[in-house]
């Protein structure tokens, strides 16, 4: 039964949610603390404050860590598994639907629109991550950072995780 509360719990708040693991939290949160009392608030504040320090989406590290101290290594599969299931049945859902319509003019046009959109969208989120580093570290830290990753990726041709590795020691170091 646990596991079928824990599917639930993740799965329903991914389904209704838009806009991604911050827009789904409190969804999440009024489930795991309103609606089964897994957690307390302020554990699940802890929780959200941990999964934010780590990388990968939120939504999926906290269904796993939630899904482990509530049911175990099934209990994290099962909860990671609901988070993503909304997302990869209308994915599905949607490839099988331009799939079979691969050869219109509509779907021939509208997938030349998607680099540029994508495109847009990368700009405004690079944008965004800069503007966020120059209030929070200034302008100086910001580009130190910036050069250094930009020489590791395309000059030396180094894998982008020793980048980021970089760029944790540069703010341990000097910004923490």
């Amino acid at each position: 039964m646990i596991y079928w509360e824990l599917f639930l719990a993740f799965f329903i708040p991914n389904i209704v949610g838009y806009g991604g693991g911050p827009a789904i939290i409190p969804l999440i949160e009024n489930e795991v603390v309103g609606h089964y009392g897994w957690m307390t608030s302020q554990q699940f504040a802890e929780t959200l404050a941990l999964g934010n320090t780590l990388p990968s989406p939120i939504a999926t590290k906290m269904a796993g860590y939630i899904g482990y101290e509530v049911g175990g290594i099934g209990g994290s599969l099962i909860a990671s598994f609901a988070t993503v299931a909304p997302s990869l049945l209308l994915m599905l859902a949607a490839l099988g639907t331009l799939y079979r319509y691969r050869d219109s003019i509509k779907v021939k046009s509208m997938s030349q629109w998607v680099r540029p959109v994508i495109m847009v969208l990368m700009a405004y989120l690079t944008w965004s991550f800069l503007s966020e580093g120059v209030a929070s570290a200034g302008w100086i830290h910001t580009a130190i950072i910036g050069i250094a990753a930009a020489l590791m990726l395309w000059r030396f041709r180094l894998h982008p995780v020793w980048a980021v590795l970089l760029g944790l020691v540069y703010g341990g170091l000097l910004l923490g």
